[in-house]
């Protein structure tokens, strides 16, 4: 079994690209940091290291053992978080993961009414689409996450937010269509358009698209809203998003219409079935389902 302490002395190296600056800023001699680093090959059982290059350079496998390093290090970080944070005074590091959202607002003001209550919790929120917030949940990275349905929750359970997420079309300002109060799916069909890359959210808004879907001109994906927003700031085509990604955008270079036959969906607060938690998390959860008035599912 692989020491955490080698996987540290490894990322080191890898930032630093130097075994001699690496092992300055480890405290430890050159000779000792060599050594330990063929030691984790021998482990490993492949050559982490290009060790003629200048810099130091990662091999493929090192690449993937790099990535892999520094989520075992986060989960363990995480891990001791919560473990010494278990105690009757509620302190801790809560996780959530969450999409660009109209609901992110709700949550927000759970966040805020739970701190007011309890200074002591920190919120490490991380932003991406559905299904890397789910991965990390199941890593044991994020202990709750916001998810824009359509999504699969079938090893989770949730509440479903009471906020309707209303999609749009995200264009330059000056062009025909964004004087329109909405756009059809063929005032689309011969502009490029930038689609969701979650495949379940591409396939909702392919199913709106009907029949123009064949003879859309998809010119680029894009699995956060802002950057879709700046795709088309750069005249990439024209995005395709949730109004509350947005909420506080300039619309002097580009600006949302929304969508006609109107397109909208829900999203869900969710966590790992099953998932023992700390006392910070818990309690949160269980401030969660009061604040919200809901069932859990």
């Amino acid at each position: 079994m692989i020491e955490t302490r080698l996987l540290h002395y490894f990322l080191t190296v890898a930032r630093e690209q130097n075994i001699t600056n690496a092992a300055k800023a480890l405290h430890i001699t050159q000779p000792t940091l060599s050594r330990q680093m063929a030691l984790l090959e021998d482990e490993i059982g492949a050559k982490l290291f290009i060790r003629d290059s200048r810099p130091l350079t990662l091999t493929d496998e090192g690449l993937l053992l790099r990535r892999r390093a520094e989520e075992i290090l986060e989960l363990v970080e995480k891990t001791e978080l919560e473990v010494s944070a278990r105690k009757e005074q509620v302190e801790g590091t809560i996780s959530i993961g969450c999409g660009e959202l109209a609901s992110v607002k709700l949550l927000t003001d759970l966040i805020a009414d739970f701190s007011r209550q309890h200074p002591q919790v920190v919120f490490d929120v991380y932003t991406a689409n559905a299904d890397q917030i789910k991965r990390r949940m199941d890593d044991g990275l994020t202990d709750i996450g916001l998810l824009l349905e359509p999504v699969d929750v079938e090893r989770y359970e949730y509440i479903r937010m009471p906020v309707k997420e209303r999609w749009v079309a995200v264009m330059p300002s000056g062009v025909p269509l964004a004087k329109r109060e909405c756009v059809t799916a063929k005032d689309l069909a011969e502009i490029p358009v930038i689609m969701p890359s979650r495949q379940k959210v591409h396939d909702e808004v392919a199913n709106w698209f009907g029949g123009c879907y064949d003879k859309l001109h998809i010119s680029g994906f894009s699995n956060l809203s802002t950057n879709g927003a700046m795709m088309v700031r750069a005249g990439l085509g024209y995005a395709l998003i949730v109004e509350g990604a947005l909420p506080f955008l300039e619309q002097s270079e580009v600006c949302m219409v929304p969508l006609y036959p109107e397109l909208t969906a829900t999203s869900v607060l969710a966590w790992k079935r099953g998932q023992p938690f700390p006392t910070a998390a818990d309690r949160f959860l269980q401030f969660a389902k009061c604040f919200l008035g809901m069932e859990v599912e």
